[in-house]
């Protein structure tokens, strides 16, 4: 690929990892599942050896005072998370044969008639931390019981041919980068070179030394840069895949360019490869009423609280907006509940780039703005109005909008999808409670 004066001396390292990888696919192709197993087991004893150091730094990279029990939000949604998506690939891989990993999941049949395995919780530990939760896999039409095995980690009944994939790694949840890996890895059969984002490039160094099993092997490498690095990537004739945890504009601007809405309008990408995303939503948390007594207020408070307080605010599926029963008896008993646990609740600063502006922005075109004191931290900006650009535009931090709802919510809330409101908001993915 031909270079302009302008783009980094870093480029040709960016070209080395490349023809790295591109020789490393022939070996990825030829190791067995045992080898796979080995290279895992591998990664979490060099994984033990960096966590304390990776959660402790982005801890104080986020401006968690030292000490804090806030910094064991680093060390969940850091290391433990990646040590845990090595068990559960280990479990797995551990009986391919014959898919017997199958034969402990749960199936049943929806009004469709397709099938649906439930996934979660998998272990006592989910249960233990994800108490009442449960997710499911749905099966497209077609896939049965019967025929479920031969639909079920096909890549290791006939493996393609390995490709090479961009993973575009995620700025705020530091475990989301190595576990896009691993999925392209280890359930798609790819090699990966990772661009960590600016935003927590300051883990580079803890990653490198967890996954040295992988890099060693010249299936994997990791490497920094802005949007210039990451713009030569996704054009790069060795990049086969992509995968982006990002925002919806930097998703648009690598699939259509930089005149998107003439690119979109004649449906003419700029970029014609496979593209898989994980991008911010407008996520809506519906409140749906119902005989609760003063437990239940104070219990749901403190989701709808916590939810929005976990890493700052700044996380994809958290409640951007709180659908509310317009005349509800309980609403305000709710929602001063809600601002009792945010004040209780320890002090954080913001840390993500532009996030005051951004917060000073929604509150400028946000009615009836009410601020629940944090301390020391800055206040939670809740509002109301602001027409349809609220339904649209992700705010990260410590803000929310409200919303009433004049009809009757469903119960069971998926009951009339026409009825839903989150039908309308970008993403419509997120918790309901």
């Amino acid at each position: 690929m031909a270079r302009t004066s302008q783009q980094p001396e870093i480029l040709p390292d960016m070209d080395q990892a490349l023809a790295e990888l591109t020789a490393g696919k022939d070996v990825w192709a030829k190791t067995s599942v045992a080898g796979r197993l080995a290279l895992l087991q591998q990664v979490k004893d060099q994984l033990i050896k960096v966590a304390e150091g990776w959660a402790l730094t982005a801890a104080r990279k986020k401006l968690i005072p030292e000490g804090s029990p806030l910094v064991g939000e680093e060390w969940m949604s850091g290391p433990y998370a990646l040590m845990m998506g090595c068990n559960a690939l280990i479990d797995t891989l551990s009986e391919m044969q014959g898919k017997r990993f199958l034969d402990k999941v749960k199936l049943r049949k929806l009004v469709t008639g397709q099938i649906a395995a439930q996934v979660l919780p998998a272990n006592i530990w989910d249960k233990l931390l994800l108490s009442g939760v449960k997710a499911e896999v749905w099966m497209q039409a077609g896939v049965t019981r019967e025929n479920l095995r031969n639909h079920t980690a096909s890549v290791y009944d006939r493996p393609p041919p390995v490709k090479l994939a961009l993973v575009l790694g995620a700025g705020n949840i530091a475990s989301i980068a190595p576990l896009d890996c691993f999925h392209k890895l280890f359930n798609e059969n790819q090699v990966v070179i990772l661009k960590m984002n600016p935003v927590n490039d300051y883990l580079t160094d803890f990653l490198q030394m967890a996954l040295k099993p992988l890099i060693d092997l010249d299936v994997l490498r990791i490497v920094k840069g802005g949007a210039d690095v990451g713009g030569y990537l996704c054009q790069h004739p060795l990049v086969e895949e992509i995968h982006i945890t990002g925002a919806e504009a930097s998703h648009d601007r690598i699939v259509w360019g930089e005149d998107v809405a003439t690119a979109k309008a004649r449906s003419v990408p700029v970029n014609k490869r496979r593209i898989t995303s994980e991008l911010g939503a407008v996520c809506p948390t519906i409140v749906v009423p119902g005989p609760w007594n003063a437990a239940d207020l104070q219990f749901q408070a403190e989701h709808i609280a916590t939810q929005k307080l976990h890493n700052s605010g700044f996380n994809c599926i958290a409640c951007q907006m709180l659908v509310l029963p317009a005349d509800w008896d309980k609403t305000k008993t709710l929602m001063d509940n809600v601002a009792k646990v945010m004040a209780r609740a320890p002090a954080r600063q913001p840390y993500y780039p532009g996030a005051n502006e951004r917060m000073a922005e929604f509150a400028r075109h946000s009615d009836n703005v009410v601020a629940f004191a944090r301390g020391s931290a800055p206040a939670c900006v809740v509002g109301s109005g602001g027409g349809t650009g609220y339904r649209k535009t992700r705010f990260l931090r410590q803000r929310f909008q409200c919303m009433k709802w004049p009809e009757p919510i469903p119960r069971p809330i998926c009951g009339r999808r026409s009825a839903m409101p989150m039908m309308n908001y970008t993403g419509r993915s997120g918790p309901i409670s």
